[in-house]
């Protein structure tokens, strides 16, 4: 099933990249923010004895709307700016929020010796599994953003012979669905690539600083692009032969999603620079899950006016709501 929606940003806001880099601005998260002020941090173990931070806020209102989980994109956090922007405005609305980070992502690389790898879903979904297992009161809604969009989607195909219990809704914004797409995209765009690798040396450094044993990562860290550093650090720290095999245990085009299990919504944009649209629409499709492509919005941002609101918030508001 597919629909269209009603984004329209002015024309300074169309710009791709401008909506795709104003979607981590700091200046869109500033100012009070009643869901951070009342997080409570969490770690939730997957069973396995891996170990994964989360942030729990709950609405003082009562009755609530429910419980809303929110996955970050990759090399994010559950404090990155959409996080923190969505989890406000779904807070407001009177939904208790849930953060996860991945594992080495946000504040929580002690907590496991072995280090992320984006096909890890059995570790996010036990934990998403877990934290909607907390929620009493309402409805459980999944949102993910990018490769967190990635990761829901993935739980919404698994829900079909795993089911979370109340999960009514997964939503995905911008998700990567080819991930060897994606990061041939990034690499071509020097100011993404110089972002993504970055963000992942610092958190590479981050983790032989805390494992000095057991980790050198320098010749991943002397890698010139994604591409060329994920294969690295699939050689030196995995049984994956290469680059390809690896991806596709996470690739979700062609028949893919019309296993999904749980009600759905893609939420993705024309012009996104990262993920190519064309595979959307070749993507068969059945009919838990609905498919919307704006003209605009670029990666993660469909951003209505600077420094907010997002459009995608409000809609993720009116999908939940029916619940």
């Amino acid at each position: 099933m597919k629909g269209n929606g009603t984004f329209r940003p002015p024309v300074y806001l169309r710009n791709p990249y401008v909506q795709s880099m104003l979607a981590s601005s700091r200046l869109r998260a500033m100012g009070r923010n009643a869901m951070t002020a009342s997080e409570r941090e969490m770690i939730l173990e997957d069973g396995q004895g891996i170990r994964l931070l989360g942030y729990w806020s709950s609405v003082p209102s009562v009755p609530k709307k429910g419980l809303v989980i929110l996955l970050h994109g990759w090399e994010g956090s559950s404090h990155s700016t959409y996080v923190k922007t969505t989890g406000k405005r779904l807070f407001e609305a009177g939904y208790d929020i849930f953060r996860l980070n991945y594992r080495d992502h946000g504040p929580s690389h002690h907590l496991n010796e072995g280090v992320f790898f984006a096909i890890r879903l059995d570790e996010v979904f036990a934990c998403v599994k877990q934290a909607a297992l907390m929620e009493k009161e309402g409805p459980v809604f999944l949102a993910g953003f990018s490769m967190g969009g990635n990761f829901a989607l993935r739980i919404a195909i698994r829900c079909a012979r795993e089911p979370i219990p109340g999960l009514a809704h997964v939503a995905a914004i911008s998700p990567g669905i080819n991930p060897l797409k994606s990061t041939q995209a990034i690499d071509a765009i020097p100011v993404f690539r110089w972002y993504f690798l970055k963000k992942w040396r610092w958190s590479l450094r981050k983790k032989q600083e805390l494992f000095p044993d057991k980790y050198d990562f320098g010749a991943i860290l002397r890698s010139k692009t994604v591409m060329e550093t994920t294969d690295v650090f699939l050689k030196q720290l995995s049984d994956y032969p290469g680059v390809p095999e690896y991806f596709k245990g996470y690739t979700l085009t062609g028949d893919t999603l019309k296993a999904i299990g749980v009600p759905t919504t893609i939420i993705t944009a024309g012009d996104d620079p990262i993920i190519p649209v064309e595979d959307f629409y070749e993507c068969g499709l059945n009919d838990m899950t609905r498919l919307i492509v704006q003209p605009y919005g670029g990666h993660n941002g469909f951003i209505e006016r600077f420094p907010s609101p997002c459009w995608y918030e409000q809609k993720l508001i009116d999908l939940f709501s029916v619940h």
